[in-house]
């Protein structure tokens, strides 16, 4: 499983856009069909993004389909399933348990009439409504091609007009559905759970501390909406130089003090044992995981 501390939407219908993203420092792209493309461009927008997907090299591209009911699932998955150098699909609007069987229903149809191994396409599922996090842990353990699943939680959108609440980065209003959306992930084995966007782009130190925020939560990557927010996200959910020294400390100190027959130590006057171990192993993982991706 690939880690994505970034993933630019990218209108798919917007060439200016989709020329500028192989020089962006992001882990992956999202080509949005969407919300972003009108009715009448959405074919175009296919057109447009197969194209530039099938040039970007790295198997770093997702296209964002449109929803279950929209009326152009269908299309935007026989486009795309197989296509050269797509990693996935972003499956929006997951409410219950039954959207995404059908879609996981839809896409195995394809792959086998096109010859391609059932469940060879990876989905990531974004849960936007009251419904969908009062049903994500049965949606993100829907099918064995979910990937990862993203909380879609940005200022005045579709979680917004569900929960009618205000939105905010920090206060209670939206935290529960953020951090049930977040738990229902790691409850289902997702190693790096994805937020979702934040909306002020003109606003990158209240992206930062919401980003800080989001990585203290435990989510490992988001989705952002502007090339400015790739460097400071990047930064942010890759492990600083301390906590990087302080993991290899503690793996030492514990494996020491196994090899003394003590299941127990302490380091800089904390308590490390068989869970403190795990917590700096998974940071030097994630270290590892970042360097192999070239990231």
């Amino acid at each position: 499983m690939r880690l994505w501390r970034t993933l630019l939407f990218v209108p798919a219908n917007q060439r200016r856009m989709l020329d500028k993203i192989v020089s962006l420092p992001a882990d992956g792209f999202i080509f949005d069909l969407e919300d972003t493309v009108p009715p009448a461009e959405k074919a175009n927008a296919r057109a447009m993004s197969k194209e530039t997907i099938a040039k970007t090299p790295g198997n770093k591209s997702w296209v964002r389909v449109n929803a279950v009911p929209s009326g152009f699932l269908h299309e935007d998955l026989e486009a795309f399933v197989g296509a050269q150098g797509l990693a996935g699909f972003v499956v929006p609007k997951q409410d219950s348990v039954g959207d995404v069987a059908a879609v996981d229903r839809m896409i195995g149809s394809i792959e086998t009439r096109k010859g391609l191994a059932l469940g060879s396409t990876s989905i990531i599922v974004m849960i936007e409504s009251a419904a969908g996090v009062l049903s994500a842990r049965e949606i993100i353990g829907g099918a064995a091609r979910i990937e990862s699943a993203v909380y879609a939680g940005g200022e005045d959108g579709d979680m917004n007009v569900s929960l009618g609440a205000t939105w905010s980065s920090e206060g209670p209003e939206m935290m529960f559905v953020r951090q049930m959306t977040f738990v229902a992930a790691r409850a289902n084995n997702i190693q790096y759970p994805l937020d979702g966007v934040f909306s002020n782009v003109r606003d990158p130190e209240a992206f930062r501390r919401d980003t800080l925020l989001s990585k203290r939560l435990g989510f490992r990557g988001r989705t952002v909406i502007h090339p400015t927010q790739i460097d400071i996200a990047n930064e942010i959910y890759s492990p600083t130089a301390a906590e990087i020294d302080y993991a290899g400390r503690v793996i030492a100190a514990y494996n020491e003090a196994l090899a003394r027959g003590v299941g127990s130590t302490t380091v800089d006057g904390k308590l490390v044992d068989v869970a403190m171990a795990k917590t700096a192993q998974n940071t030097l993982d994630l270290v590892a995981k970042i360097k192999a991706q070239g990231a």
